[in-house]
């Protein structure tokens, strides 16, 4: 008989903190302001490099489409 007791306390504060614990916030989008990332100035030399090898002042030509589009809900169904 004691073990139910137990049993029944241990299901009602796991319940309970499941239902008490905080809901987490979600995280702002990230704008372009954000993206931190060296870029080229007009007229520096960019080397060119075979293999692999360490630069030490690498630049970044292009950084991929830094658009933004809405996840839409559904698809095939």
């Amino acid at each position: 008989m004691n073990g139910w007791i137990q049993l029944g306390i241990m299901v009602v504060t796991y319940i309970l903190s499941i239902a008490m614990r905080p809901k987490p916030s979600s995280p702002p989008a990230a704008t372009l302001q954000d993206v931190s990332v060296p870029t080229v100035d007009q007229g520096t030399p960019v080397p060119v490099v075979f293999g692999d090898v360490w630069i030490e002042n690498w630049m970044v030509l292009w950084y991929g489409d830094l658009r933004v589009a809405p996840i839409k809900s559904g698809g095939k169904k």
